[in-house]
């Protein structure tokens, strides 16, 4: 086998395994979806008002937003009515075009680098999230790349962060830039990039408070840290990732909607992605938020956080309904 061909046989066995992650990760999520549409399909036979409110009230119950539902439940009455579609059966091609649709990639998703020099990357969200679990894993996967990577305990406000943060970061084999509990993380920033420099460390991955004490506001403090950032570095950080539980669904959206509009938030991480039967929380935020969901969680070892596909994700989630509609 020539070099090319192995090459080729590697990104194919590269592809076929992060299919597979998503189908297993998303198995929660498609298992109640797909059963549902399908009950429906073959109990009601007819496309009807009843059949309408049904399936509305599936794709709610999957989390994919009621503004989103709405929208997508306006294109399918015209698409029926422009292909004249009496069986239900019938339906389920273009519920899956649909679908696809609504999940569009617009623009580049993958993480941005520096062209030279270290690149920063920010992290962001509320407590309980897999905020400091998700940068161990994205610490691990840039080691896997060959990268020299460093971490900074950004969160000093929350009891026992550091400490999850050092735990990380000797698991993973990377240094933690820290300070004492309660100090200013601006000043733990401004550290960990002096570090970060003096050791021509590739990547900084940032850990910020989910809450603050003392009344302190969370935008305020966040703006001084990127200010400091700035200062030491001009382009960066080169990414603030919010980290969103997808198992609370729309309370994700809603998180997404309040950072997302005061601290500059690049991209979207939806951890745990593998826990919940309400995936579509990913549609949701796609079609109301400008800001692309660039990583997923979808298990709990090192290797299970994934660049988000939305082709991947569309084919994992309604993989049934498209083998139906093949069958067919």
């Amino acid at each position: 086998m020539s070099f090319f061909q192995k090459l080729k046989q590697s990104i194919t066995n590269k592809t076929e395994s992060v299919t597979t992650m998503f189908k297993e990760g998303l198995t929660k999520t498609r298992d109640a979806f797909v059963e549902k549409v399908e009950d429906l399909i073959l109990r009601r036979k007819k496309i009807d008002e009843e059949f309408y409110e049904e399936l509305e009230e599936i794709l709610i119950s999957a989390d994919v937003g009621v503004n989103t539902v709405m929208k997508l439940m306006d294109e399918l009455r015209a698409e029926v009515k422009k292909q004249k579609i009496e069986d239900a059966a019938d339906l389920r091609p273009v519920l899956s075009e649909k679908l696809i649709g609504l999940m569009d990639t617009r623009g580049d998703v993958s993480l941005q680098m520096a062209a030279a020099g270290v690149t920063v990357i920010l992290f962001v969200g509320v407590n309980g999230v897999g905020k400091t679990t998700t940068i161990g894993k994205l610490a691990y996967r840039f080691k896997q790349q060959g990268k020299k990577v460093m971490m900074a305990a950004g969160d000093t406000f929350r009891a026992g962060a550091i400490e999850q943060l050092d735990i990380w970061g000797q698991r993973v084999g990377v240094e933690v830039i820290k300070h004492q509990s309660g100090s200013d993380p601006a000043a733990v920033m401004y550290d960990a990039i002096q570090a970060a420099k003096t050791r021509q460390v590739d990547v900084l991955l940032c850990d910020t408070a989910g809450r603050l004490q003392n009344n302190t506001n969370l935008m305020e403090e966040l703006n001084k840290i990127c200010r400091v950032i700035r200062r030491e570095v001009p382009e960066a950080p080169h990414e603030v990732l919010l980290v969103l539980d997808a198992t609370t669904g729309q309370n994700a959206l809603q998180q997404a909607k309040l950072f997302g509009d005061k601290s500059g938030v690049t991209g979207l991480v939806l951890t745990k992605l593998d826990s919940t039967a309400k995936g579509g929380i990913a549609i949701a935020i796609r079609q109301e938020m400008n800001i692309p969901v660039k990583l997923v969680g979808l298990g709990e070892k090192m290797s299970d956080l994934q660049d988000f596909d939305s082709e991947q994700f569309i084919h994992a989630l309604f993989a049934g309904l498209m083998t139906e509609e093949r069958e067919g």
